[in-house]
């Protein structure tokens, strides 16, 4: 645990000093820039190094080990094709059965799409990381490495649907799909979210919702189509989490909150602009007073980026609004905290951008102190946990000083 923490600490330091939106000056390195490279570089040894030494540490380190097993004895596994070419190739390339490197290859990549889509995406990289660590995220890469990577992608994934590169999306993810087949969720759920929705359009999908509470055993028949191997076993039994639906609940408050402070801010400097500059209200309104109605490059620069901030704001509010029913109202399904997690972890970078839109700077302060002290407890709740059955990440083990247990393959 103290290892956990400090690498949290350490992390989350480092993190603090890169500006992922550095002034840029042509043909010259800004000391801004080197330290970026340098932290960011920093960040990404230390959390691949901690992942890929670990030996037998995730609830399911031992049953990969037997799954790559039975792929290179060519027998039946329930896991995807990018997985079982990717042990043939390790495998075959290391003349024998070198899980470690398996599991070091999961490691970079998923360390690497996420730090990239929270370099890339977050309006304040320290804090976003900082949730990434706090929020379990990184942790629970060490479980089942192939959804993990899969989420990566998936927030990886986002950058292209808010600019509406759906070709790019589609390619990205369907590879992604390769490692794990629940990633192709994301297409049709992000492209809802992307969407501009009505009233009216939002009614009809509240009332489709309601068919979760009596068409159950239809949707659980999709399930088992979509996955056969969860027929007739405990994964049929479904659940929700009580932590996430708060989480979801918080955010969208959160959210509205925001979204009401900034609407009334940028209303008094319309206002204000219109008395200025001796203007008739109803002409202001129509031309959107200072904004619109002046016209200089700065004008169009701020006008692009409220329609900016305005595309990401509703979609990354839909996205946490589709996770909140799904884990209210479609508890039976046995895989809603995978298609949850692939909403939610949205978060990370909803809640930065929301932070920076507030305009009062003492509230702001007030609801970051709020952020992190939620992001504090709930890494402390985890971290009791670590060592429960399902979560297994505690204690951290290394195969520089422990041996792999045997697999179920050895005893039989």
């Amino acid at each position: 645990m103290i290892l956990y923490i400090t690498i949290a600490v350490v992390t989350a330091l480092l993190a603090g000093l890169v500006d992922n939106h550095p002034v840029r000056q042509s043909h010259t390195l800004t000391r801004q820039q080197l330290a970026n490279r340098v932290c960011l570089t920093a960040i990404f040894l230390i959390l691949f190094l901690l992942s890929a030494c670990r030996l037998n540490v995730g609830n399911d380190y031992a049953k990969y080990v037997e799954f790559m097993h039975l792929v290179n004895c060519d027998a039946y596994v329930p896991t995807e094709i990018g997985f079982n070419l990717l042990v043939k190739l390790i495998y075959g390339l290391s003349g024998y059965e070198n899980y470690l490197l398996v599991f070091a290859f999961y490691s970079f990549v998923t360390v690497l799409f996420f730090q990239l889509a929270m370099y890339e995406q977050s309006d304040e990289f320290g804090l976003t990381f900082f949730l990434f660590m706090t929020l379990g995220y990184y942790f629970q890469t060490f479980s089942t490495v192939r959804y993990y990577l899969a989420l990566a992608v998936a927030l990886y994934s986002m950058k292209f649907v808010l600019r509406g590169q759906w070709g790019r999306f589609v390619v990205l993810v369907s590879l992604g799909a390769t490692f794990h087949k629940s990633l192709l969720v994301v297409i049709p759920l992000y492209f809802l979210a992307s969407l501009p929705w009505k009233k009216w359009q939002l009614a009809i999908a509240a009332a489709f919702c309601t068919t979760f509470l009596f068409l159950q055993d239809f949707y659980l028949k999709l399930v088992v189509f979509l996955y056969p191997t969860y027929e007739d076993t405990e994964y049929l039994e479904g659940g929700t989490s009580y932590i996430s639906i708060l989480r979801c609940a918080a955010v969208l408050g959160f959210a509205g909150i925001v979204y009401w402070m900034r609407r009334r801010e940028n209303n008094m400097k319309n206002d204000a602009c219109v008395i200025k500059r001796g203007t008739a209200p109803e002409e202001g309104m129509k031309t959107g007073g200072h904004k619109a109605g002046v016209n200089d490059e700065k004008s169009v620069i701020t006008i692009e980026d409220e329609k900016d901030w305005n595309r990401r704001f509703w979609f990354y509010t839909y996205l946490n609004l589709g996770a909140l029913v799904l884990y209210v109202f479609c508890s039976f399904l046995p895989i809603i905290s995978r298609i949850g997690y692939y909403l939610m972890v949205s978060q990370i970078l909803f809640l930065p951008m929301l932070l920076k839109a507030v305009p009062d700077k003492k509230w702001r302060r007030l609801f970051r102190a709020g952020i992190l002290l939620a992001a504090v407890l709930y890494f402390a709740m985890y971290l009791k946990k670590g060592a429960n059955d399902g979560v297994l990440v505690l204690p951290y083990k290394t195969f520089f000083f422990h041996e792999m247990v045997d697999i179920l393959s050895d005893v039989t």
